[in-house]
C-alpha cells in the first residue's frame, strides 16, 4: 500500500442551481510504472493509482482509468453542472488493492 498517498479535493460549499462548478482533485502517490531500475539493479515494482471516478449523489460523473504514463501526484480538474444538494464521492483506486475516498457535501439554493 503507498501510505504516502493522500487525496485532496477542492468543491465550492454552494452554487446556485444548474450552475457549473469546477472541481479540482489530486492524490500524493508516487505513481511508480514498474519500467525503472533501483539502485540494487532490479526493476522497482509498479505501483499506480489506475482508477478515479467521482459520483454526484451516486451518479457517476467522471471515471478515469490510469496507465503507468501517468505522472506524479495525479491532478484532475473538471467541470460539473449541480441542480440539487448532495454530495460528492471521490474514489482512487491504487494497483495493490487499496483504496482512497474522499466526500465533499455542496448546498444548492
Amino acid at each position: 500500500m503507498a501510505n504516502d498517498a493522500k487525496p485532496r479535493v477542492k468543491v465550492p460549499k454552494s452554487a446556485s442551481a444548474g450552475e457549473v462548478i469546477t472541481i479540482k482533485s489530486l492524490i500524493n502517490h508516487q505513481m511508480e510504472s514498474g519500467q525503472r531500475k533501483g539502485s540494487d539493479g532490479n526493476l522497482i515494482p509498479r505501483s499506480i493509482i489506475n482508477r478515479f471516478t467521482c459520483d454526484f449523489n451516486g451518479q457517476n460523473v467522471v471515471d478515469v482509468k490510469m496507465e503507468p504514463a501517468i505522472s506524479t501526484n495525479p491532478y484532475f480538474e473538471f467541470d460539473a453542472k449541480v441542480d440539487a444538494s448532495g454530495e460528492f464521492k471521490f474514489t482512487w483506486y491504487d494497483d495493490d488493492g487499496s483504496v482512497y475516498e474522499d466526500v465533499k457535501p455542496i448546498t444548492v439554493g
